[in-house]
């Protein structure tokens, strides 16, 4: 009798042991899924997560398209090439600009006379980005190069981008750019402007 009690206490026993070991376990599930969502509701309202060593780290908010989110690898090679570029600026030498002048590369050609020659960029950051560059480069490595005798070319090339935005169909907002030196990370040294439109563009620009 005292056995078959010893016995049954014994189950009991193991039996509030193991509710307890699952009521512990679902408090501690519960417990994570909390921290989970104080954590997701951190990082949406501030883009930061403070660990409990203190560190804190950054969160990149999601876009819609991966073409705009900004890569630390990407913008270090873009500086890198700009030196490179910058190196053999003032050589005289040939530039790929040159080439496709000649027709020695292909491109597609949005517009085109006697002075000047566009076409789109290979790398569009817009749905629209087109290159607009005199076909005689003339010492205009850069716009920090120009002198007086170029003022005619310089106002054909603005004019040039006016019919690009128009043949566009983005005569009511595009943008023209102009990268200059290393800083700007320009990477051809044949003066180039960028006529950009077909999206919303922002301000300040990067």
């Amino acid at each position: 009798m005292f056995r078959r009690k010893g016995l049954i206490e014994t189950v009991n026993e193991a039996q509030r042991a193991s509710s307890m070991a699952v009521t512990s376990s679902s408090m501690l599930l519960l417990r994570n899924f909390s921290t989970a969502g104080r954590v997701v509701q951190s990082v949406r309202a501030t883009s930061r997560i403070c660990f409990s060593t203190g560190e804190l780290i950054r969160v990149l908010p999601h876009t819609r398209s991966s073409r705009f989110i900004c890569s630390t690898r990407a913008a270090h090679n873009e500086e890198a090439a700009a030196k490179a570029a910058a190196a053999v600026a003032e050589t005289g030498a040939p530039t790929i600009f040159d080439k496709i002048i000649a027709k020695e590369i292909p491109s597609d050609i949005v517009y085109e006379d006697e002075n000047v020659l566009a076409f789109r960029d290979t790398n569009p950051q817009a749905p629209v980005h087109v290159l607009v560059i005199p076909k005689f480069r003339d010492g205009l490595t850069m716009l920090g190069n120009a002198e007086p005798r170029h003022v005619d070319v310089l106002g054909q090339l603005l004019h040039a981008s006016k019919i690009v935005a128009e043949k566009e169909g983005i005569l009511d907002g595009f943008r023209v750019v102009i990268n200059n030196g290393v800083e700007a990370c320009q990477s051809v040294y044949h003066l180039h402007l960028h006529v950009v439109g077909g999206r919303q563009l922002k301000w300040p620009p990067g």
